[in-house]
């Protein structure tokens, strides 16, 4: 990234990486036809730039016959615990100068509370031990510390009504969630649209999605299910992403009507809490 200080392992990383492929007499093009990835994917994690998923790190292992090295040194997250599929979204946020994203059922991870937070994964399935979900639940509240940066990225967060209705720990924890969502609304960084059940169907509806924008890099977009998640680097995949955002978007809330309403759940929630 222009400007941006590349983490030691992740450069390390990708010197190993491009001396194996050269030791193998493959190009970048090459490489990347043999592991189904993009040649930009792999210059980017041999410029430091990217973290490839264990998934990569695999097939990579495999097609230049590195006996392993290539999983077994990963650039670690200086041991935070996060999901596989979230892992390369997690740092790509902090290089991201803007980030887009649509929330379905659930505050978005930037946004939670710690109270909220523990409602979420003390739902989760198989149940994790409570040391874990501290850990965890630790790692994600760091996450939204990129937001209280001297210059945080433009975050725009499109937030499905049911996002606010559903009582995710209770109406106290809601109401204290929704105004943490107003305070964040406030800066002048941060912009909030709520998609109402009204609208009915639209692009976004059958998943979550982001979008990330960088300075002097191609944007991504990432789309997250059920115990998984992808990242996409394909021109095509990411201006589909971009068009059906825009799309539901252009039916959401104003910004200054989505903090009204945001503020209105609020204060039901607290008369509910009483």
């Amino acid at each position: 990234m222009v400007g941006k200080r590349i983490p030691k392992s992740r450069t390390a990383y990708g010197e190993e990486l491009k001396a194996q492929r050269e030791a193998a007499g493959l190009t970048q093009e090459k490489l990347s036809e043999m592991v189904i990835m993009s040649r930009t994917h792999i210059a980017h994690i041999e410029a430091g730039r990217r973290r490839p998923s264990s998934d990569d790190a695999r097939r990579l292992d495999q097609v230049l016959g590195t006996g392993g090295v290539l999983t077994r040194f990963l650039p670690t997250l200086d041991g935070k615990l996060i999901a596989d599929h979230f892992e390369q979204v997690a740092l790509l946020e902090q290089e991201a100068t803007m980030i887009r994203e649509y929330a379905a059922t659930l505050v978005p991870g930037l946004l939670q509370t710690d109270a909220y937070a523990r409602a979420v994964f003390g739902a989760f399935f198989p149940p994790k031990s409570s040391e874990h979900c501290d850990n965890v639940i630790g790692t994600r509240l760091k996450r939204a510390k990129i937001l209280d940066t001297p210059d945080p990225p433009v975050l725009w967060e499109l937030l499905d009504e049911a996002v606010l209705r559903r009582p995710v720990g209770g109406p106290a924890v809601m109401a204290a969630q929704l105004r943490h969502i107003a305070e964040l609304g406030a800066r002048e960084r941060v912009r909030l649209h709520v998609l109402p059940f009204s609208v009915g169907a639209h692009p976004l509806m059958e998943s979550g999605l982001m979008l990330l924008c960088f300075d002097g890099e191609p944007p991504l977009a990432y789309v997250e299910g059920l115990y998984t998640g992808a990242l996409y680097d394909d021109p095509a995949m990411v201006r589909n992403g971009q068009t059906a955002y825009a799309l539901a978007l252009s039916d959401a809330m104003s910004h200054a009507d989505s903090l009204a309403l945001i503020k209105t759940v609020a204060e039901e929630y607290e008369d509910e809490a009483r």
